[in-house]
This record gives structure tokens, C-alpha cells and sequence, in this order.
């Protein structure tokens, strides 16, 4: 993109800036190509610790200072962790984006994990765990992960088990960080109305002392998957439902065209074919959706909804409908054209957002080393075919290669 600008420290982390003079807001946020995947089983549920327990104290400060430094000054101090990422982001005041920068720094970079805090935060995940439990339609695209990776960390629960959550200590987290950093695998991105040459002198003055590292961690992809169908019972009123199976990469061609045609399968729109079918025409379901994640190595298609255990056949038949149809019948002109239309303004109003523009520059940079320009994907996607999108449909929506699990009521 024209509009970004990236310069990499000595050490290897890279600042990456977009600056928009009109915003008074500035996000910003360190992301580390580190995640759950990166766990070894006796670790499940470590990299979300590390997340949570960065606030808990640095070298100079506790954790009261640390969550009201940005709130007193109207700001936010937030965190996330993926599959293969961890994120410590902020948003403030232009005027307090050297504040936000120099907090981001520190709990990124100088954590202590105190051992009281350990004990008092391993209380609140295992409750965070069994509120997720409680809620059937989480709980259940957790589960289904491990069916569609099962026996490798991407299949695993990002919260971890109780087991491993309970027997985690200082060593455990320490050892963890130490593995799988790398300093040229660390991105800090922002978007504020700062000129690129301000935002780097004051990031520099906060991360040009990081010592360098690197890791020869290498992940595995995942192998070996074998279609399974699984039925559970749980103490729900409401069964719930899951399809899916591996997909694409991150750096695989057909990811983009992919990506187009589960919008249209399922998508956030309310014209997609699993809504206006499923909800729409026979009011089965309150929400239904079809999801695409692609990973480093490999890749992720879900369905999921919620319906009367007694309509769930009725449901998967017309699922089963709506993916022959996108095997059998190509795209007509006008239909192509709607379907591209929408995903290119979806994307637009997405790019709105500066707080997920910044993140998104971030795990972009880490992922495939650039930030594609708005006009380049929709290029991108103008020039998909129809044929393409129904070649992709006969390979990936063989219904023999899809995993399904559902939950239904006790008995």
C-alpha cells in the first residue's frame, strides 16, 4: 500500500505506521507470531496465560498501575490471543500515543509474573473456562476444532484444560516465552494523524534495547485428517451444530476465491444462501454461518447453528442442498457480479475501522511480509471466475470429507 509506511529496528521489529490526519485517536499494538499452536501439550492454554498475566506486573509497576495508566486518560488497554498470535494493543488521544507506546512496551517486554498473581489468575481463566462451557454454541466450535486437528495444538483449546491451567507456574511461562520468541517475528503497528518520522523516534526510544532473539521453533502441520462424526449430550435445550473440515493456507492461491465463496455460502450477509434458506424460507434457525480461517500451513471451514433437536436432519439436509448446488450449477453473470460487489465493500467498510486496520497491518506483515492495498485485493477479486469458484466447490465441499459434531439434549 502507498499509504504505510515499515522500518525495521537493529533488533528485528519491525514499526509499521499508517497515519490518518484527520483521526484524533491513536491505535497501536505489539504483535508476536506466537500462539497456541506453538504449545506443547503439558503447555495447552500457556500463551493465553502469558496474555493475561502481562498486566499482572512489570519491573516498575503492578497491576493496578498498569490497567489505569490509559484508562485515567480516557484510553484502552486491551490484549488477544490466536491460534498462532498474541497481541497487546491500546487506543488513545493522539496526544498520549507516546504514554500508550511506552505501556505496550513494557508489559510486552519487562512482565515478572509474580507468583501470587499466577495463583489469583489462575482462578479467573478456569472461571473464563466454565463460562465458555456454559455456553453451548463456544463450547462447541472449540470441541470441533480438536476434531478437525486432532492431536495437534490447533485442534487444542487456546483457554487450555483444567489440568494444564492448574499446574502452570512463573518457570513454565518463563520457559515458554524464551522458546518461541523471536524479535524479527514482532510487528508494532499504529494508525494515528502522527507523521511516520515521529511515530519511529518514539517507538525506538522504547524498543530499540530489546535484546535480539531468535527461535529455531518450526510448527508442524497438521496430518493424517479423517472425516469423524460425532454426537454428544450435554444439558441444553437447543441442539447444537457443526460442519467442516481442513481448507487452504495463508499462502495457497485458492484462498482468496475461497474466501468469496463461503461469503456467499454463509457469510455476515444476511442474502447468504445458508440464511436465506435456512432461516429466511424454513425459520429453522435463529443464526446460521460458514466461516474460513486460514492458517500458516493450513486451513479452516466451519458451519455452525443451533436448531430443535428434532429439525437438525431437516437442517443438514438443506445444507447438503445449498453445497450441491454450489458443486452443480456455476454462478450466473449477475450473480458473480453480486458476490464480488458485496465481499469488495465488505472489505471497504472493514478498512473504516483504524483500530482493525492497525491490527490487521500487523498480522499481515507476520503472515506474508506486506500489507495488500485495498485496490489490489479488489483487482483480485474482480478477476475470479465463475468456473473457478465452482472448481473450488467440487474439491472442497465433498460432503464425505466433512467432520460434523452436534450437541443434544440430555436424555
Amino acid at each position: 500500500m502507498e499509504d504505510y509506511e515499515v522500518v525495521t529496528l537493529p533488533n528485528g521489529i519491525r514499526i509499521a505506521h499508517r497515519q490518518i490526519p484527520h483521526t484524533q485517536i491513536a491505535h497501536c499494538g505489539i504483535m508476536l507470531d506466537i500462539g497456541s499452536r506453538d504449545e506443547q501439550p503439558h503447555q495447552q492454554g500457556l500463551a493465553h496465560f502469558w496474555e493475561h498475566m502481562a498486566f499482572k506486573g512489570t519491573e516498575k509497576r503492578k497491576s493496578y498501575h498498569i490497567i489505569t495508566r490509559l484508562e485515567t486518560v480516557g484510553g484502552e488497554l486491551n490484549a488477544y490471543t490466536t491460534k498462532e498470535k498474541v497481541c497487546f494493543h491500546a487506543s488513545v488521544l493522539g496526544a498520549h500515543f507516546e504514554k500508550a507506546t511506552e505501556l505496550l512496551a513494557d508489559i510486552t517486554f519487562h512482565s515478572v509474573f509474580p507468583e501470587k498473581q499466577i495463583e489469583r489468575e489462575r482462578g479467573v481463566i478456569l472461571e473464563e473456562m466454565a463460562m465458555y462451557y456454559d455456553s453451548p454454541e463456544d463450547a462447541i466450535q472449540d470441541d470441533f476444532d480438536e476434531l478437525v486437528f486432532p492431536s495437534h495444538a490447533l485442534g487444542g483449546n487456546i483457554l487450555g484444560t483444567t489440568e494444564t491451567v492448574s499446574s502452570f507456574t512463573r518457570e513454565d511461562l518463563q520457559r515458554f516465552i524464551a522458546e518461541n520468541y523471536d524479535t524479527s517475528r514482532i510487528v508494532f503497528a499504529s494508525v494515528s494523524n502522527l507523521p511516520f518520522k515521529q511515530v519511529v523516534k518514539i517507538v525506538e526510544k522504547y524498543l530499540r534495547d530489546v535484546p535480539t532473539q531468535q527461535t529455531s521453533r518450526k510448527r508442524q502441520q497438521p496430518t493424517g485428517y479423517v472425516p469423524k462424526q460425532t454426537r454428544v449430550e450435554r444439558p441444553i435445550t437447543q441442539a447444537q451444530c457443526a460442519l467442516g473440515r481442513p481448507a487452504y493456507g495463508l499462502t495457497d492461491p485458492r484462498r482468496l476465491p475461497f474466501f468469496m465463496l463461503v461469503n456467499l455460502l454463509g457469510g455476515p450477509g444476511m442474502n447468504s444462501r445458508l440464511n436465506l434458506n435456512l432461516r429466511e424460507k424454513y425459520g429453522l434457525v435463529y443464526s446460521i454461518d460458514a466461516s474460513y480461517t486460514p492458517y500458516l500451513d493450513t486451513g479452516f471451514l466451519g458451519i455452525y447453528f443451533g436448531t430443535d433437536p428434532k429439525k437438525v436432519d431437516k437442517a443438514n439436509r438443506l445444507i447438503s442442498q445449498e453445497l450441491r448446488r454450489l458443486r452443480e450449477q456455476p454462478l450466473t453473470t449477475l450473480q458473480l457480479h453480486q458476490t464480488k460487489e458485496q465481499l469488495i465493500g465488505q472489505l471497504a467498510m472493514a478498512e473504516e475501522s483504524n483500530n482493525s486496520f492497525m491490527l490487521m497491518m500487523a498480522k499481515s506483515l507476520l503472515d506474508i511480509d506486506r500489507v495488500e492495498a485495498l485496490g489490489d485485493i479488489n483487482a483480485d477479486i474482480n478477476a475470479i471466475t465463475a468456473t473457478q469458484l465452482q472448481d473450488l466447490a467440487q474439491e472442497a465441499f465433498q460432503e464425505d470429507q466433512f467432520s460434523s459434531l452436534t450437541f443434544v439434549p440430555e436424555k
